[in-house]
């Protein structure tokens, strides 16, 4: 075993101890922009007890989210919760690490990790003073049964490919042993709740019991869920202690805020102009990016698993000029001025203001340069302004679900934008289950980013699970696996540049450019202005939980 020492969150082979690391360097200066990253958080030394303005219990918070944030199976981390697309910290549950707002890791269950010289084996020590909710202790076998059984689990959406088998030699050790080396491993530790082995079966998710900061108090489903203080948690004792979570749509949340029914709701820029008496804008920093993924292959073509096939290729923006064009006819800043209303950052890759991104991404918007390419590409103007090629029309239809406001106005005005170049894009608002079929075959605009670089590897690797491109590159593929295998995050860094572009090859808009990434999306809140939200971290993607992962921090202002 390779003893470690203490170092930055993102040297996540080289250290024992979690608590309380502080970036350093080039690193610490790249996460400054994004530490405390709401604009309203404050750190008042003032407990509860002040006025909630609803005249109610002031030790309790009430927050509208959307209803695409209840969890369809419960609070199970086997089918999905916290450890989801959306991640956050699952509040019920205990994970073994957790992330600061700084983006380091600091210890949980966990108090220490050591891992093999070649990778592949993870030893980690558990606290022995950890207690479940129905009195039963918590050991290192509930660690193994929960990643065993989220590994196997058909419905879970954490990634644990990566893991063999996860065992327990004593009471307070955990070996993970792994399928090859994977240097992210505890990006998604630090969301997976831990569940109790002996108290986990069917109805687990409906009746969850855990070790964490809250107990379920109720569930109504398509309605609220509350939670409470759990009495015996072993950290910090909530100041917050009842959470209740109530699900609306975006028209309805707002409603409920302007009468006063709710203390916090889930809002977008299209309405953060609007003024509610007693609520101010919470504008929470991210790394949910918004871009357009653009098919790479001619169509005709199929892709899939055994009978489940679906088409695949599209015969504009599988001609690279189009790709680079695009990536060079749109103006991120007026994306964001004019749909966002400010509340976001221009974004050229799904890891902008990471140690991992590459400046290589970024282009200078020139409709020009976007004629250039196209012109140089063989494609000519038409009657109508459209440019053609070889009979095709450079015409298209941009794929966006019907139900998100910011991604229609996003839509319209890359649209707008990009025909001044000679390209025509028709916008088509769509339900989900009408945009995965056709996810291979046409621009969809969709919604990702992650607090790891593993993110790049979903959407650039040949096998990752967001290539919708279907791009292939075995030098790309290449460096986004040694990426993953480098012994420390750290060192993986120029890796994952790499793989955005290493002078001649890589997935920028020189390069392959697969995606087009218009912005990052600030997350936006009503809440009552008396409300103290402690400093939030970094949101990925998923606009609701992540503002709750600290929720037991939060105060009611003295005197409001």
């Amino acid at each position: 075993m390779k003893k470690s020492s203490k170092g930055n969150a993102f040297d996540a082979l080289s250290r024992r101890t979690f608590a309380k690391v502080a970036g350093v360097g080039a690193l610490g200066a790249a996460m400054a922009p994004f530490v405390a990253a709401c604009q309203k958080a404050q750190d008042d030394t003032a407990g509860v007890g002040g006025s909630n303005g609803r005249g109610e219990d002031n030790s309790q918070v009430i927050i509208a989210m959307g209803t695409g944030n209840e969890p369809a199976a419960g609070f199970d981390p086997f089918f999905g919760w916290a450890a989801s697309e959306h991640s956050h910290e699952p509040l019920i549950q205990s994970t073994l690490i957790t992330t600061t707002v700084g983006m380091d890791f600091e210890d949980d269950l966990a108090t220490g990790y050591e891992v093999s010289e070649d990778g592949l084996l993870w030893t980690l020590t558990i606290r022995d003073d950890v207690k479940f909710t129905d009195g039963e202790p918590l050991t290192a076998k509930d660690v193994a049964y929960t990643l065993n059984g989220i590994k196997a689990s058909e419905g879970a959406e954490a990634d644990l490919s990566m893991i063999r088998e996860v065992t327990a030699p004593s009471d307070t050790t955990v070996e993970i042993h792994m399928e090859r080396p994977y240097n992210a491993l505890l990006y998604t530790l630090a969301v997976i709740g831990i569940v109790p082995e002996h108290a986990h079966g069917s109805d687990y998710g409906e009746h969850p019991i855990g070790s964490g900061r809250y107990v379920l108090e109720q569930w109504d489903k398509g309605q609220q869920v509350i939670f409470a203080a759990n009495p015996d948690y072993y950290g910090r004792a909530p100041e917050m202690q009842r959470v209740i979570v109530v699900f609306m749509e975006e028209d309805a949340a707002l409603a409920a805020a302007r009468s006063g029914q709710v203390d916090m709701a889930a809002t977008s820029a299209v309405y953060s102009g609007q003024a509610i008496e007693g609520f101010e804008i919470l504008a929470c920093k991210s790394v949910d990016s918004r871009g357009i993924s653009l098919p790479t292959l001619p169509p005709g073509g199929t892709t899939g698993e055994g009978d489940e096939q679906a088409p695949t290729g599209n015969a504009v923006t599988s001609d690279i000029a189009i790709r680079r064009a695009l990536n060079y006819a749109v103006d991120r800043d007026l994306l964001v001025q004019n749909v966002l209303n400010g509340y976001g950052t221009v974004a050229f890759s799904v890891s902008d203001g990471m140690p991992w991104s590459s400046a290589d991404m970024q282009v200078a918007t020139s409709v020009n340069e976007a004629r250039r390419i196209l012109e140089d590409g063989g494609w000519a103007a038409g009657a109508d302004g459209i440019v053609e090629k070889d009979g095709v029309r450079a015409a298209f239809e941009l794929c966006y679900p019907a139900n998100d406001s910011v991604r229609q106005s996003l839509a319209n005005e890359f649209a707008n934008q990009v025909r001044e170049a000679g390209i025509g894009i028709t916008p088509v608002g769509l339900g989900w289950d009408e945009i995965y079929p056709r996810a291979y075959t046409d621009p969809i605009l969709w919604g990702w980013g992650s607090n790891s670089p593993a993110e790049l590897y979903s959407l650039y690797h040949s096998k990752g699970s967001g290539n919708f491109p279907l791009y292939t590159d075995s030098i790309i593929d290449g460096y986004l696996e040694e990426a993953l295998a480098a012994p420390t995050i750290i060192r993986s860094f120029e890796l994952w540049k790499k793989a955005q572009w290493d002078g001649r090859v890589g997935v920028a808009p020189q390069g392959a450019a697969t995606w087009v990434w218009f912005a990052n999306i600030d997350h936006l809140y009503f809440k009552r202005t008396n409300l103290e939200v402690a400093a939030q971290k970094l949101h990925p993607h998923g606009h609701g939980w992540a503002v709750a992962n600290n929720v037991d921090q939060w105060r009611w202002r003295r005197g409001a």
